[in-house]
This record gives C-alpha cells, sequence and structure tokens, in this order.
C-alpha cells in the first residue's frame, strides 16, 4: 500500500468483500475505523483503518466470532489476531504464486 487514503470501492476490493459490507462494518465498529470525508461524504480510509477491517474480516469471516465478540477482542488490543491476519495474508499470496507456477506450466 502506497496511498494515503483509499476510497471505499478500493478497501472493498482489498478486502475482497461488497461495498455495503464495508460500510456496514465502518458504522458498527465507529469506536476503531474512523474513515475520513470528503466534502462530497465519500469514506476515505487509511492504512491502519484498512488493517484494523482486515482483522475484523478475519473474526467475523474465517472465526466466525458475532460483531460484538470481534469488537470485544479488537479492543482488548489482541497481537494475536494482527499476526493471524498476517499469517493468513502471506499464506494467501503464496498460494497465488504457485497457482500461478502450476498454471504456467
Amino acid at each position: 500500500m502506497e496511498k494515503l487514503y483509499y476510497s471505499i470501492s478500493e478497501t472493498a476490493e482489498i478486502l475482497g468483500e461488497s461495498i455495503s459490507l464495508v460500510r456496514f462494518w465502518s458504522n458498527s465498529f465507529p469506536k476503531l475505523i474512523k474513515p475520513r470525508r470528503t466534502a462530497k461524504g465519500n469514506r476515505q480510509y487509511t492504512e491502519e483503518d484498512i488493517e484494523i477491517l482486515k482483522q475484523i474480516h478475519y473474526l467475523v469471516k474465517d472465526k466466525g466470532l458475532t460483531l460484538e465478540g470481534a469488537e470485544k477482542q479488537l479492543v482488548a488490543g489482541n497481537a494475536k489476531v494482527s499476526n493471524s491476519v498476517k499469517a493468513l495474508e502471506s499464506l494467501r499470496e503464496i498460494r497465488a504464486q504457485l497457482m500461478e507456477i502450476k498454471n504456467s506450466l
């Protein structure tokens, strides 16, 4: 990531989710995610916001927690969640690279 701010559509693409889900999570976690608003009212997310959204995605989609359970874990500042998300991203990148190699053979 190299930009200061990402639009909601770019953020949704990074997460692999719909724009409406990103908007819903932003509204559900106002203490953790504070997107900047443009003059037109469009949300703009920082890298920190996107990292928190990735952690929410991991907790809700992968671990099956409720939104309340995910918020409790994130508010507690659980570094284990952050490490799990980073490890999962690395594994997905490796898998994509291996699939690319397999397809080129």
